[in-house]
């Protein structure tokens, strides 16, 4: 299947940061993408998903915490490869919002995710 995707609105998420959807449909399940932004001094709600996860860093600078390794400093241009079940947290440590895409495999849906807080 080829196509364009179509974005959706962005929406604030309890995760405390705005979500944009860019691919997420039952048609491919393989795989969805969505675009991440996290306001300055803003930390993410500690999660896990059931799926596999990539953060790719588009803009602003963060601290990435991955399961139990001690949180290092992403920019733009860094991927965070998240495996499965593992917990997770960015904190936005800038000046300027921090914006990632998500890319998840298969898709995410609200099923996969469990908070830790």
């Amino acid at each position: 299947m080829t196509g364009k995707a179509k974005p959706g609105a962005e929406f604030w998420s309890d995760e405390r940061c705005y979500i944009t959807e860019l691919l997420n449909h039952a048609s491919q399940p393989e795989v969805s993408v969505a675009r991440t932004r996290v306001e300055p001094g803003i930390t993410t709600q500690l999660h896990a998903l059931s799926v596999s996860e990539w953060y790719i860093v588009e803009s602003g600078e963060g601290l990435m915490r991955v399961g139990d390794e001690p949180a290092f400093a992403v920019a733009p241009g860094d991927t965070v490869s998240i495996p499965r079940n593992v917990a997770q947290q960015i904190t936005n440590s800038g000046k300027d919002d921090l914006t990632f895409l998500c890319v998840c495999a298969p898709r995410f849906s609200q099923e996969c995710y469990t908070s830790l807080e």
